[in-house]
């Protein structure tokens, strides 16, 4: 049975309504969830610092529905920037486990596809997208592991930003194929959180396929929490390349012991 995780649970203050969401989720079935702290980035100001420690919500995490383990929870980071030159890598995000951008120009989208050490890339709900998507970013983001997300919070809420929702998840799913996408609900209360299952069905409308909707709400998710294991880690892939012989030492390397003794004589 795939593990769910719902990526993208709003943070407030007050405790009480941060832990009801929580348990909601335990409830619908989400092993997984993580606790979005979003970070206006300033141009010369950038300050994050240290999330509170989530073992503080409870004595006990709530059971998962259907399984005998607590629910987990993590942290997250989204940023939320209108230029790549406000972006900076700071020693705070080592505090969290998911570390997300939200672009507002293309330009910005193009570097976080690109360039930016990141786990997650928004794409907008609550507003018509600001730019068309196009394949190299898109393609550079899938081929470093980079997730798109979609959140249904707000589609829930109004039926302007429903239209706003499917329409940008669309424009997504014509150019990545629905490929590494994720679904998450963005949930500022209980009542705004669905079920995995609902979100799989929900995702058919986003035009993914069913069983790239069911990966949205698990098997893609647990691929964000690795990509951002490795980033926290700092471990990579060491590409070794042959070196290339001058053609005469490969052509006497590769000649026959007979041809070598006629070669030495002459």
């Amino acid at each position: 049975m795939a593990a769910f995780a719902d990526l993208n649970v709003a943070n407030t203050n007050d405790k009480k309504k941060l832990q009801s969401v929580i348990e909601t989720a335990a409830h619908l079935g989400y092993s997984t969830v993580a606790i979005n702290h979003v970070v206006e980035v300033q141009p010369k100001k950038q300050e994050i610092g240290k999330p509170s420690c989530v073992s503080e919500l409870f004595d006990n995490f709530p059971v998962v529905q259907g399984k005998s383990k607590p629910i987990k929870v993590l942290n997250r980071l989204t940023l939320v920037l209108s230029d790549p030159s406000h972006f900076r890598q700071t020693a705070d995000f080592k505090f969290f486990d998911i570390v997300a951008i939200y672009p507002k120009t293309e330009k910005l989208f193009h570097a976080a596809c690109m360039s930016f050490d990141v786990d997650i890339i928004c794409v907008a709900a609550t507003e018509k997208q600001p730019f068309h998507f196009k394949r190299p970013p898109v393609f550079g983001a899938i081929e470093r592991g980079v997730f798109f997300e979609i959140s249904y919070a707000a589609a829930i809420k109004d039926s302007t930003m429903r239209r706003y929702t499917i329409s940008n998840a669309i424009n997504l799913m014509e150019i990545c194929k629905g490929k590494n996408v994720i679904v998450s609900s963005g949930a500022e209360k209980p009542l705004e959180l669905r079920g995995p299952y609902d979100i799989a069905n929900l995702g058919l409308l986003f035009g993914l396929s069913e069983g790239d909707a069911k990966a949205a709400v698990s098997t893609n998710c647990r691929a964000v929490l690795l990509h951002g294991e490795t980033r926290k880690t700092a471990l990579g892939i060491i590409h070794t390349m042959k070196k290339s012989q001058p053609k005469e030492k490969q052509e006497d390397k590769e000649a026959p012991a007979s041809k070598k003794a006629k070669l030495d004589a002459i």
